[in-house]
């Protein structure tokens, strides 16, 4: 169902907007973290390791695909904002030539230059082949998760949180059944894991082709709409590029800190993994809230309303206290029954180290959580590079403090980079975001958005 952001009370509409995607990110999570549960209960722990210590440098492609996405799709729903109905055609047709491009360049990248990546991430070469096998099947997967991600985020342009949800949810489950499926009876090891993903994921990319064509007239495109702009494609790289190498920069932040841990062996890298997932569960609400006010912040954007803008940041930051509280008691008492789901047997020692992580990160969640809404308030209005200088700090400043700290204090050096690189960057972004979004006026926007969108492509807004 199409939502109009632009009128109402700012929270609620937030929440209501946040919670299909809550809900969604969950499968989402879902949809990975049964990689790793049928991976670690049904082949073991050098099978999880192999999982594990790869997954970043997949992670660090599949954040490029998802800034990317994001950025395009901010532009369709600054148009919608606006009442601008052939725009909003118009920039789902050239976003979709972008991610298509950009899918088949992850591909071909993942393809053919993936064994001296796991070798630069210092993979350990018990578990090289089995590391090879999963990322090789994922890198032709790509292009289906790419897909997924621009479809969904079209459909959440034009405020409907609640189908990609539907197909999010299907996906995940059909994910289990495929994974359980390849596994156990065709006995196809970590590569099964990854066919799982592939399949399900095409089959979302089906189904949403399917219904948007039978239930988004504002996104059903005849050969009209697909008229390519260079200047208009433009405009839509000048948001999402940035995005994509913001995110890209976080990932490969990640890939250092993971590199790091991969030198200390298999036992503390499943602890490591096993930790990581149960805080991508945890840390779902704050997500949630960033990615419905990133939509939010870009339809009123483009209906030049700062004023509630600036009140749906105030709202949601103090909703995000109180849920980063809530959340750091959860995994504080009992993060250690979460990371002994993973581990096959009750290793003592995995769970422990998994237990130190969560004991650590738990206490910095709001510092993410200020990240997130402060960057997607920026970005919904196609203000990327507060939000890339902040994730360049957060590149730094997790890389060092995990190298040194390692070093230093060994493994739990490696658990106190991403708090601190969360500071830093929650420093940089809020920083960046009362020094430009509390100084611009309505008339500001109005005329920057007019002239600058409306104007320069020659798209008329519709009153």
């Amino acid at each position: 169902m199409i939502k109009d952001l632009t009128r109402g009370n700012p929270i609620k509409l937030i929440i209501c907007f946040a919670l299909p995607i809550l809900v969604g990110n969950l499968f989402q999570q879902l949809f990975q973290i049964s990689d790793i549960l049928i991976v670690g209960r049904l082949l073991g722990v050098k099978s999880l390791a192999a999982v594990g210590s790869s997954a970043p440098l997949f992670f660090m492609f599949l954040m490029i695909a998802f800034g990317f996405t994001a950025g395009l799709t901010i532009i369709t729903a600054q148009r919608f904002g606006a009442k601008d109905w052939k725009g909003v055609k118009s920039s789902a047709f050239h976003a979709l030539v972008a991610s298509v491009l950009l899918s088949v360049i992850i591909s071909l990248s993942l393809v053919f230059f993936l064994r001296p990546l796991l070798r630069l991430m210092n993979v350990p070469e018990e578990i090289m082949d089995e590391a090879h096998r999963f990322m090789f099947i994922l890198g032709v997967a790509i292009t289906s998760i790419v897909l997924y991600n621009l479809l969904s985020g079209l459909i959440r342009a034009l405020g409907d949180s609640k189908t990609p949800l539907y197909f999010l949810i299907a996906s995940s489950l059909l994910n289990i059944v495929f994974n359980f499926m390849f596994i156990y009876f065709f006995g196809w090891g970590v590569a099964g894991s990854a066919m799982g993903t592939f399949c399900s994921m095409t089959l979302s990319v089906v189904a949403c082709v399917w219904f948007i064509a039978k239930k988004f007239p504002l996104l059903k495109l005849s050969w009209k709409d697909c008229k390519y702009n260079h200047k208009f494609m433009k405009e839509h790289l000048r948001v999402a590029a940035p995005m994509a190498i913001q995110f890209s920069i976080l990932a490969l932040s990640m890939m250092i800190v993971q590199s790091v841990c991969n030198s200390f062996g298999t036992d503390i890298i499943a602890g490591f993994t096993a930790a990581m997932r149960i805080e991508q569960i945890s840390t779902q609400p704050l997500f949630a809230l960033g990615i419905a006010f990133a939509t939010f912040s870009a339809q009123n954007y483009g209906a030049a309303l700062i004023k509630r803008i600036r009140q749906g940041v105030r709202q949601c930051l103090m909703l995000c206290l109180i849920l980063s509280i809530t959340i750091t008691l959860s995994v504080r008492f009992f993060g250690s029954h979460m990371v002994s789901a993973f581990i096959e047997g009750g290793n003592e020692n995995i769970i422990h180290i998994g237990q130190q992580y969560l004991m650590i990160s738990s206490y910095f969640y709001f510092c993410l959580s200020c990240i997130f809404i402060a960057r997607n308030a920026l970005q919904g209005m196609g203000r990327t590079n507060i939000p890339l200088i902040s994730g360049i700090v957060e590149l730094g400043v997790r890389a060092f403090a995990a190298m040194y700290l390692a070093h230093v204090i060994g493994y739990i050096g490696i658990f106190w980079a991403g708090p601190i690189a969360w500071v830093g960057g929650a420093i940089v972004v809020c920083g960046g975001y009362f020094f430009i979004v509390m100084r611009i006026s309505k008339d500001e926007m109005r005329q920057i958005f007019i002239k600058k969108h409306m104007i320069q492509y020659h798209t008329d807004p519709i009153a």
